[in-house]
């Protein structure tokens, strides 16, 4: 279906999280988080997922566990459109501890020439942010000694998250942004960019569309950062500051929409089912700050 397609690919794994699906034995989330991390990377460039691989090792495995995890690669695939075509499954005692595990992924996918993102990218340009499923797949080494120091079993009630255990509520999987999208470049060409919020935050992945001389104005007023975050940041006394670089805040992806069109941007994005919030703008850049923000965060 392409005329004149680029390959474009990307890999990447889980972090930490793992290590509250192995404590708490649940299994069946953390691939999908495993393709959300590979797929919301190629459809920042443009691309639409094509196929997927993944690397499971482990010191010896447990059948049960490693199909609950191929079971949720396999369900994030279906979500991004793309196909799970082969992996590879280690057992490497003496590497890991008997139960532990790692995963990486690898996700390859296409656009046409000449419709790869970011575009160009202009002062006064309108940031829309969309909404987190929650803490996706980031900062979990602090998530951990905050929960450590909190005392709370993984089998305790969260919280943040009235129903789920605190492990069911720290294992929601990362967001796939893959599909609407695609519909919403599909629909218009007013968005110049998008910037995934992974590791870094807010000031390490939004300075990556941006040209040289330029930088963004958050106003963190605007941002409806969910209950966890709150929880996170009075249980581990964690700074609004340290909270912008470790974490999503509540908002997985920033899109930004060409100024003069930035109605006909959020009514595409609308329209593709998400739900775009006006965080901020692009400005000059102060000195070597390229993220400054207003407001505070509603924690």
């Amino acid at each position: 279906g392409f005329a004149d397609p680029v390959l474009v690919a990307a890999n990447d794994g889980v972090g930490t999280k793992v290590k509250i699906a192995i404590d708490s034995g649940i299994h069946d989330t953390v691939g999908i988080d495993l393709v959300a991390m590979c797929v919301n990377d190629l459809v920042v460039q443009g691309a639409e997922p094509l196929f997927f691989l993944d690397y499971y090792a482990t010191g010896k495995l447990d059948p049960q566990e490693g199909a609950a995890v191929v079971k949720g690669i396999a369900a994030g695939c279906v979500d991004a459109g793309c196909a799970l075509i082969g992996g590879e499954t280690a057992e490497m005692p003496g590497l890991y501890a008997r139960g532990d595990y790692d995963l990486a992924g690898f996700a390859v996918g296409a656009a046409e020439r000449g419709r790869l993102l970011p575009r160009a990218v202009a002062e006064g340009d309108v940031l829309f942010g969309l909404p987190s499923s929650g803490v996706h797949s980031n900062g979990f080494s602090l998530v951990r000694r905050i929960v450590e120091r909190t005392g709370l079993a993984w089998d305790a009630p969260a919280p943040f998250a009235p129903g789920k255990t605190l492990a069911q509520a720290l294992l929601v999987p990362t967001k796939i942004y893959v599909r609407p999208l695609l519909a919403a470049l599909k629909q218009t060409d007013s968005i110049a960019a998008l910037a995934h919020i992974t590791g870094g935050g807010f000031p390490e992945n939004i300075p990556r569309v941006l040209p040289k001389g330029l930088g963004v104005a958050l106003d963190l007023s605007s941002i409806p950062a969910p209950p966890v975050f709150g929880w996170l940041a009075r249980e581990g006394g964690v700074a609004e500051t340290e909270m912008l670089r470790t974490f999503n805040c509540g908002i997985g992806m920033v899109v930004v929409v060409a100024a003069a069109r930035a109605a006909e941007g959020e009514k595409a994005l609308a329209d593709a089912g998400l739900a775009p919030i006006r965080i901020g703008e692009v400005v000059e850049a102060e000195g070597e700050a390229r993220v400054t923000t207003r407001g505070a965060l509603k924690l």
